[in-house]
């Protein structure tokens, strides 16, 4: 009997938004857990799984190999989007990363996208430059979630082709849009509460540092620059 793959909660979210029948490259694969599961459970029958790195490479190979897998999810070693074959793949998940290292993965790899219909996206930090992105790349921001687990936070934010329009023409509310997501500012789940509410406490510790330091009138700036992105930051956590 095949042994079952299972996710942890991060990663089960990542998949609830996988397309029914897509072609997945999941770039940074991490022992092809995604892939794996995908296939498992019928949501996929083709998936692609690329590595940078020769080590996790061959980790994902044994994994792919230990399911009975090697004929549906092909692993690949190469540097993000490189790993693919242009319109080869219809959806791209690219987890566990810094939103600009994922940023500039598919900056990178734009010539990739062309028959990409979605991409789920979970940066460790940094969403807002991921947001910028799609922004910019004519991807609209569709669904964002966000969960907690074993004392961290993550963000899970899919992209689809199309014209934005969910953010505000309001040039100021537009940036914290981009900053804290336009679903989850209006949503305000618990985790996002709980991500918030720890960087206006890192602010907090910041600016204590800065108010000991001689008062240039750049740092008085900066400190009244950071003192409302801490108040903004303590207002969508309550």
């Amino acid at each position: 009997m095949q042994e079952q793959v299972t996710l942890d909660r991060r990663l089960k979210q990542v998949v609830d938004f996988i397309p029914k029948g897509s072609v997945v490259a999941d770039i940074g694969s991490d022992h092809a857990y995604v892939p794996c599961y995908l296939v498992q459970q019928g949501i996929v029958n083709r998936a692609i799984a690329g590595e940078v790195n020769r080590g996790p490479m061959e980790a994902a190979k044994a994994q792919v190999a230990l399911i009975g897998a090697t004929e549906q999810i092909d692993v690949r070693l190469g540097d993000g989007l490189a790993v693919l074959e242009a319109d080869e793949a219809t959806c791209i998940s690219i987890c566990g990363m810094g939103g600009s290292l994922i940023r500039s993965i598919l900056e990178s790899g734009r010539d990739k996208l062309g028959a990409v219909e979605r991409l789920v996206l979970q940066p460790n930090v940094d969403g807002q430059h991921v947001r910028e992105w799609l922004l910019d790349a004519g991807f609209v921001l569709i669904a964002e979630s966000i969960v907690e687990e074993n004392d961290k936070v993550y963000e899970i934010l899919v992209g689809e082709r199309g014209t934005e329009t969910r953010y505000s023409s309001d040039e100021a509310e537009r940036a914290w849009q981009l900053m804290f997501g336009p679903y989850l500012l209006e949503t305000r789940p618990e985790a996002f509460k709980l991500k918030w509410g720890r960087e206006a406490d890192k602010l907090d510790y910041v600016l204590g540092q800065m108010a000991e330091g001689a008062q240039t009138e750049a740092l008085i700036q900066k400190q009244e620059e950071f003192k409302t992105l801490r108040d903004k930051m303590r207002e969508v956590s309550n």
